[in-house]
């Protein structure tokens, strides 16, 4: 039922046409169809192309960041994420930041993603109800998803 899908290289992204139903409903299908294929369970994170560009407008710490790839945004899986995200936006992430948005979080990591505290005190706070992608991907598939318009 979708159709003109596109990867983005080994992301685990993909770029769609779908129908007129709502993103929970395509990412539980799409869920299914991955078990059902490959015996994997992943949670599966659906956004629209204009969600993708309000969360890509919303970004605080774009200014700050001096390198893309180290500018993590977090997709919260449900609308709790930032309520449950909210004791950590006011500790101190030094020399990295974290900003919260009302549909994403946002990690500036200086010093490597996975030397970030931020980040992962995200991934251990919201586990399997958050994904996250860094700046230049994110960018990558709002240009892929205007392709498609």
């Amino acid at each position: 039922g979708f159709s003109d899908a596109r990867t983005l290289l080994a992301s685990g992204n993909v770029v769609f046409r779908g129908r007129k139903t709502s993103t929970a409903t395509v990412g539980a299908a799409l869920s299914r169809g991955i078990l059902a294929t490959s015996g994997v369970f992943t949670r599966v994170t659906v956004l629209t192309a204009t969600e993708l560009d309000d969360i890509i407008d919303a970004n605080p710490l774009v200014a700050v960041a001096t390198n893309p790839s180290r500018l993590l945004v977090s997709v919260y899986g449900d609308t709790d994420g930032r309520a449950t995200l909210e004791p950590l936006r006011h500790r101190r992430w030094a020399p990295g930041a974290l900003a919260l948005g009302p549909r994403a979080a946002y990690v500036w990591c200086p010093d490597g993603v996975l030397q970030s505290a931020a980040a992962d005190a995200i991934a251990k706070t919201l586990k399997d109800a958050v994904t996250s992608r860094n700046w230049s991907t994110l960018t990558k598939l709002q240009t892929l998803a205007r392709d498609l318009k």
